[in-house]
């Protein structure tokens, strides 16, 4: 019998999350091949980490275990709970929105003599968000620098320092992920060299929870994954630098590079050197990586792998 999965569950507007955003305009790579069911696939299955991606995890491993008679439970308690869950032996699947850090990694190679296995399964862009209603066109990483963190180069209080003439006057109300989750780890690494963020900033423990402050504030800024995307809200084109070329979050720019704040989602798994993976381990990521489940990652508003890209990945397990 499957065992429940378990979720945090959303109002309307965010179940709505990316269903308009990038998906209508990216395509699963052609040379893909679709997922080949094995035999003697047996066992259970437990994915505990990212919330960024419980959507994703949800929709692999519902449509993974259709091919197969194993019992599955989803936990997305935020990527630093992978860490624990993988050296404790409670998960054999650690989603990841950021990379093990150098200290998670010794942890993990303490209890069993070797490294994880980091597997990339999609790509992602982190998207700075405002209100429809906030006329910004552009805004560089410097910029969000001094929005967000304490000693930025600029201290910026106010959308009037951003140019917004129809909100002068007014002071940015900021939004940002909890500091311990993946994507904010990330967007502290990437906007100001993971620094501390500025006091007054309100942290929510969930994308979700961050675009729909934003969706009801027009003062607001914020910033979430390409799957939690409404139409209540403007991704906001990014620069590397202040005055340089701004780019949309769009899957052609985060396949070039261009798009500053691209980048890899993860499953971490445990693969014993001699041994490999359990077979039920090793063919979800097969799964994972196949044109199926990479068109269930397009629908849920997540950015594809090619297929050279899934193949690279499939030769670690």
């Amino acid at each position: 019998m499957r065992l429940p999965i378990k979720f945090y569950m959303l109002s309307l507007p965010v179940a709505l999350c990316g269903m308009f955003s990038l998906r209508a305009q990216v395509r699963v790579d052609s040379g893909l091949p679709s997922y080949t069911k094995a035999s003697g696939v047996t066992g259970s299955l437990v994915s505990i980490g990212s919330d960024t991606m419980d959507s994703l995890m949800e929709a692999w491993l519902e449509s993974f275990v259709s091919n197969y008679g194993i019992s599955t439970k989803l936990l997305g308690l935020g990527s630093s709970a992978a860490v624990p869950a993988l050296i404790e032996g409670n998960a054999q699947l650690g989603p990841m929105s950021r990379e093990m850090k150098a200290e998670e990694i010794e942890r993990f190679e303490r209890r069993y003599g070797y490294k994880p296995t980091k597997i990339t399964v999609v790509m992602d862009a982190i998207n700075v968000i405002v209100s429809n209603a906030n006329t910004i066109k552009a805004i560089s990483l410097q910029e969000l620098g001094g929005i967000y963190f304490k000693n930025g180069q600029k201290d910026i209080t106010s959308w009037e320092h951003m140019g917004v003439k129809s909100l002068k006057g007014r002071p940015i109300s900021v939004f940002a992920r909890a500091s311990d989750s993946g994507t904010a780890s990330f967007f502290r690494e990437k906007v100001l060299s993971n620094g501390d963020y500025k006091s007054g900033i309100k942290e929510m423990n969930l994308s979700a929870t961050v675009v729909r402050n934003i969706t009801f504030d027009r003062f607001a800024i914020g910033y979430c994954g390409a799957a939690d995307l409404v139409p209540e809200v403007k991704a906001v084109p990014v620069a590397e630098k202040k005055g340089g070329q701004a780019y949309d979050a769009n899957y052609e720019n985060v396949m070039g590079g261009k798009y500053p704040l691209s980048r890899n989602l993860y499953i971490y798994v445990n693969r014993h050197p001699q041994n490999g993976l359990p077979q039920s381990v090793s063919e979800f990521i097969k799964f994972a990586l196949s044109r199926d489940g990479q068109e269930i990652a397009v629908k849920k508003g997540y950015l594809p792998l090619n297929a050279d890209m899934c193949n690279q990945e499939k030769t670690k397990l």
